[in-house]
């Protein structure tokens, strides 16, 4: 036996690691990677994936769409993550991969706060996090963005800020709100007040990308490259390095942002997320335009941006309902009576001469029928108009005899 034998191959989710660190992907897409190959391993009784096929994986996004009744981009990062673990991690040529049905994700129109609601949750944020809210409003940054924000990062000559590798490792500038400058300083205060004391306790520094800390060994421990919203206690590195100064995690601030609304008594679906929305929202109600939104908001395609422009649209594409036009003939009006158009009423008699009796002891003549046009030109009866269509239906494809459904469209 040989005195210098060869190490062990390495675990199946080292191997992944490895191969989505090779490509530089983010962090986040590693968690989630592994997640789901240890789940997809664990569905299977332990079996290795190589043994599998093209049942077992069927199988196991059965189970994830039928039992767990996951959603449909739950499903598809599952499959993402077991399309990279044969294609990329095991090297297997498994034609059958491209038979797997993929999900399609419906259209969703994005939850929006109103500018009051937008008032209400971030006056209800407690101190440690109001500025956080309001740098994710008035900047349109996602919340791992703005969390992941440095020192060096904000401009106050310019007026900017700069976004590093937010989504798809891509930077931009967003703009630095005039109302936040005087805040923005005080919370660099104090995440210096920090700074300073990791410095004299001798903490290692914080997590820099793309080992920049070879080529830079002060980089980490320079202040230009500390959190703007550093986390009050130290944590765990990801990846390994120790124990570390980390900004402030995501799920703090959403367990406070889930607080604030139901102390402003808002009951929206709306997640730290939902502040993006209502910033690029309310810049096209402002008369922005859709171009600048799309690049402050960082989307490569403006298809992406143009889900916010319903909200140019009134409700049911401006039509008014029938139901308004029963106010005030059904019993129980509702207050839309009084903003409709009073009734038309004839102009005040005027007095009678002396001598005549008055209109309630006069006899009346009887009726006749038809009644007699007044004198002068005849007219034509006031006729019905058929109301302008708001909009017009064009069915895809015309009715025919045979396609009830069809016709029951062209209707």
């Amino acid at each position: 036996m040989s005195m210098f034998s060869a190490p062990p191959p390495p675990r199946l989710l080292d191997q992944l690691r490895q191969e989505i660190r090779y490509l530089h992907y983010s962090i986040r897409t590693e968690q989630a990677y592994v997640h789901w190959v240890r789940a997809f391993v664990r569905f299977h009784g332990l079996r290795h994936p190589a043994e599998l096929g093209h049942n077992a994986v069927e199988a196991f996004l059965t189970w994830l769409a039928t039992e767990q009744q996951v959603s449909v981009s739950t499903h598809k990062q599952a499959l993402s993550a077991l399309l990279f673990l044969y294609q990329k991690v095991l090297r297997l040529s498994v034609p059958w991969l491209n038979d797997i049905a993929r999900p399609q994700r419906a259209p969703r129109l994005p939850v929006v706060l109103s500018h009051d609601e937008v008032a209400r949750v971030l006056a209800a944020l407690p101190d440690g996090h109001r500025l956080f809210g309001q740098l994710l409003y008035g900047t349109g940054m996602r919340l791992i963005e703005a969390s992941r924000l440095r020192v060096k990062d904000i401009e106050f000559e310019r007026r900017a800020i700069i976004v590093r590798e937010g989504k798809g490792a891509k930077d931009r500038v967003v703009m630095l709100p005039a109302s936040l400058e005087q805040p923005l300083r005080q919370q660099l205060a104090a995440a210096h007040a920090i700074w300073s004391e990791d410095r004299a306790a001798g903490v290692p520094g914080v997590q820099v990308p793309n080992a920049l800390d070879r080529k830079y060994p002060r980089a980490p421990l320079s202040w230009a490259w500390f959190w703007v919203f550093p986390q009050a206690t130290l944590s765990d590195d990801p990846r390994g390095a120790g124990r570390r100064r980390h900004h402030l995690h995501e799920q703090a601030f959403q367990r406070a942002f889930k607080r604030a609304l139901q102390a402003a008594g808002i009951h929206k679906p709306a997640s730290p997320h939902t502040l993006r929305h209502s910033f690029a929202t309310h810049l096209l109600l402002s008369g922005y335009d859709i171009r600048t939104v799309q690049e402050l908001l960082g989307h490569s395609d403006v298809s992406t941006t143009m889900v916010y422009t319903h909200v140019l649209k009134l409700g049911g594409g401006a039509v008014r309902s029938p139901v308004d036009n029963l106010a005030g003939l059904v019993g129980g009006g509702s207050p839309a009576a009084a903003t409709m158009p009073a009734p038309h009423q004839a102009p005040a008699a005027a007095p009678m001469p002396p001598g005549i009796p008055p209109a309630a002891e006069r006899k009346a003549p009887p009726p006749t029928w038809p009644p007699a046009m007044p004198p002068g030109p005849r007219r034509r009866p006031p006729q019905a108009r058929e109301p302008v269509a708001a909009y017009t239906v064009r069915p895809c494809c015309p009715p025919t005899p045979n396609c009830t459904a069809a016709a029951a469209s062209a209707s």
